[in-house]
Order: C-alpha cells, then structure tokens, then sequence
C-alpha cells in the first residue's frame, strides 16, 4: 500500500513541503489523485523524518522563495537539524569523538590520554615513541578511530561518516549502526596491527570505508536499500583514494595512510552488506 504523507487541495502549494523532503533526502512524489494532490512516500523513506517534515512546513517554518529555492528560518533549520540528530545519535556520536580525537592529539593536552587510546599504549623516550604491551585492555582494539591527525583527516572523515552513517542509521536503526562500527573499527584496527605490527594509527577512515562496502553490496542485493549508497561519483572518488593509497606514490612522497585499515574496514562492511542483504531480501 503506498504511504500518504498529505492530501491537499489542488490550488494548494506544496513546493516548499516537497523541497524540504528532497533536501533530507526523503525520497516521494506529488500525484495528483480524485481531484487532490497526494504526496507518496517511497518504500525506503524515512517516514518519521518526513512527519517532522510536514509539522514544521505546517507550522511556517518552511517558505518558497522567489528564486524557488527553500529558505527556512534559523528556528526551522536547527530544528530540522536536531530532529535528524535525535534520529541518528550513534552517527553524531561518532563525529563528536572523532573532532574530540583531533583536538586531543593535535593540541597536546595530553600524551597519556592519547596512549590510552591507541592500539598499544606508548611512553615517549629520549623523544622516541616506545610500544609496550597492552595486556587485557579490549578497549584499544576500538579506541584508535577516533584518533586524528591533521584537518583534512577528520574533515573528509566526518563528512562522509555522516553522509553515509546518516543513511544506514536511518533505515537500519541505531543498534544495526552500532553493530556494524564495531564490527568495521575493529576488523580495521586489527588488520592494520597484524599488518604495519606497533604503529601510531588512527581515525575513522576504516569505518567509513566498512559503511560505503556494506551499503553497496547490502543495495545490490536489497533494492530497498539502494539509497543507502552515496552518489555514484563519490563512491568513485573513494574507491579510486584507496587505490591510489595502496599505490607507491605515497611511499615516494613520503605520505603515510592505514591502507590495511581501510581494507580491513571495506571487506567486513562487504560481508555484513552481503549478510544483510541476503537476509531481508524480497
């Protein structure tokens, strides 16, 4: 059965409604039906989100511009950002540990509460970084994702943590979310330790690469879950940085990167895409 949002009367703008759906990607149409006009959710909408959706264009936090772009009061846009945020609390909290990460290792604040967060905790001697053994601290086999070490790291993690988090997140809900970080940041994290042995690595791109595996595959089997994925370019672009990464062209510019974590991150995010997909498959 198709899933009505809002019947309306023909001479009724729905544009400003419509925009706003589109822009948090609830993906509908506006038919028109027994002389009203209907806006139909499709099957993989998010239909909470579009609910909000509709309080708010109702209440006139929504307006249409001249240009026919959305405008939306300061209000209206914090609100929608808050309601997309109460629906996506592991997705946040990744990206708030993930800047928190950042300022802890890049304003020095302190070295131990780093070491408490990497793969094997480390004592500085005579200025050298010394591993020593971690012992039964199941934590760090976690931790280090959230460990970044320049702008362009956390920046470029965070924007597609959220793009592609959100998504998962959102149709999936939060415990799946929470599975599959855990799943993708430890599978990284070992991968790049058995791979690199003691190292000072981190940071979310192992995951990241786990959620673009597990919405690719998990949408090839589920056609439901084809939104899941990012657009086609951006996938491209991310699949073709691993690539180069994993290329000599690093080494020679002296450009250090986790290949093994990505990897690591990419392959165990395939396998629970391929899981899942099969599982719920029509």
């Amino acid at each position: 059965m198709p899933r009505i949002l809002v019947r309306a009367n023909l001479d009724e703008d729905l544009r400003p409604l419509s925009a706003a759906l589109w822009q948090r990607r609830v993906a509908h149409r506006v038919i028109e039906d027994g002389g009203e006009l209907q806006v139909e959710l499709a099957p993989a909408a998010d239909e909470k989100l579009a609910q909000q959706i509709l309080s708010l264009w109702r209440s006139g936090g929504i307006e249409l511009v001249e240009s026919g772009a959305e405008s939306s009061s300061p209000s209206a846009r914090s609100g929608l950002l808050w309601a997309t945020l109460k629906r996506i609390p592991v997705t946040g909290a990744l990206i708030f540990l993930g800047f928190l990460g950042f300022a802890l290792v890049n304003t020095g604040f302190s070295l131990r509460l780093v070491s408490f967060l990497t793969y094997e905790p480390f004592v500085l001697e005579q200025g050298r970084i010394v591993f020593v053994p971690s012992g039964a601290q199941y934590w760090r086999l976690v931790t280090p994702v959230f460990l970044h070490f320049g702008w362009l790291h956390i920046t470029f993690n965070a924007l597609w943590c959220w793009d592609i988090g959100r998504r998962i997140e959102l149709s999936l809900g939060s415990i799946n979310m929470l599975g599959l970080f855990l799943l993708t940041a430890i599978s990284g994290n070992v991968a790049q330790n058995v791979v690199a042995g003691s190292s000072y690595f981190g940071g979310l791109s192992g995951v990241v690469y786990g959620l673009l595996g597990f919405a690719l595959c998990a949408g090839r089997l589920n056609s439901e879950w084809r939104p899941l994925s990012p657009p086609t370019p951006v996938a491209l672009v991310m699949l073709g940085w691993l690539v180069f990464c994993l290329s000599d062209v690093t080494q020679i510019v002296g450009f250090s990167v986790a290949n093994a974590a990505h990897v690591g991150g990419l392959l165990s995010g395939c396998a629970a895409g391929i899981v899942f997909g099969l599982a719920y498959r029509k």
